[in-house]
């Protein structure tokens, strides 16, 4: 019966632990991406006066939230371009006119200050075009926050369920020794007496349940980060979270339910016999 609670623990911290990654990792792409797109590009048009774009320029850096505000000409836009584009670049090069306009680069606190700033400038003469990426965002946050939830309902009906493993366990284990447990409370031994050794068995068994998934996630996660993560940052730019960060932290997380599974379990199923 040990082993089976055990082994009942293990699993579920084993699956909780796969939950948390993919939440973690998540948060980690989410908060990458808004470092990548927390800036706004103003695009000026062609002839516009030193004036206006002064103007444009201290309505954006009186904004809150702006960091700082960086004129880029078309020229500069353009190399730009060719350095992103690398061996592609070429296809630049037989361009008898520059198409890139004027653009200033309003850099941000928070991707959540964009709006602030396109409030503000938006209709200023000499403004052709305003793009940022805050529509991306937005919508990456809302699935960030519903795996998020998902996720907590699962951490929860996980729990839910390792105590009424654990609990049935161990009530069979006290069913096993009804007799004895009969006999000493005729003796006079106290609720807290009989119930001290079983509630140490299922903090014990939550423990080892606990170790043991640790190892299982510590390995099995490594193993995975070392095969995905360069192959996933070449392809969407995007790193997920390093074992190292996310094992220490699953490892107290771990340890606390695991102890906490074993000793509520027994609580759970010890009520009954000694409220009889």
């Amino acid at each position: 019966m040990g082993l089976a609670s055990i082994s009942s623990i293990t699993a579920v911290l084993v699956i909780l632990g796969l939950v948390l990654i993919i939440i973690l990792s998540i948060n980690n792409v989410v908060i990458d991406t808004k470092n990548k797109f927390d800036e706004v590009q103003i695009f000026l048009t062609d002839g516009i006066t030193d004036e206006q774009r002064s103007k444009i320029e201290n309505e954006a850096k009186n904004t809150q939230g702006v960091l700082s505000v960086v004129f880029q000409t078309k020229e500069q836009a353009l190399e730009i371009m060719k350095r992103q584009w690398e061996d592609d670049a070429y296809l630049l090069e037989g361009l008898e006119t520059n198409p890139l306009p004027d653009a200033l680069i309003v850099q941000l606190r928070d991707i959540e200050y964009a709006d602030l700033v396109v409030d503000k400038v938006k209709g200023l003469q000499g403004v052709e075009e305003i793009k940022y990426n805050k529509d991306i965002i937005d919508k990456l946050v809302l699935f960030a926050n519903y795996i998020r939830a998902g996720g907590l309902v699962v951490v929860a009906i996980l729990v839910f369920v390792s105590v009424f493993i654990i609990s049935n366990t161990i009530k069979i284990t006290v069913t096993a020794r009804r007799r004895e447990v009969d006999i000493m409370k005729y003796v006079g031994a106290t609720n807290g007496y009989i119930r001290g050794p079983f509630i140490i068995e299922g903090l014990l068994f939550g423990l080892i349940g606990a170790m043991i998934s640790i190892l299982i996630i510590n390995y099995g996660y490594g193993y995975f980060f070392n095969r995905v993560n360069d192959r996933l940052y070449v392809l969407f730019t995007v790193y997920l979270v390093s074992p190292k960060v996310l094992v220490k932290d699953i490892a107290i997380i771990f340890l606390a339910i695991g102890s906490g599974i074993g000793t509520l379990g027994s609580l759970v199923s010890l009520k009954r016999f000694l409220d009889a």
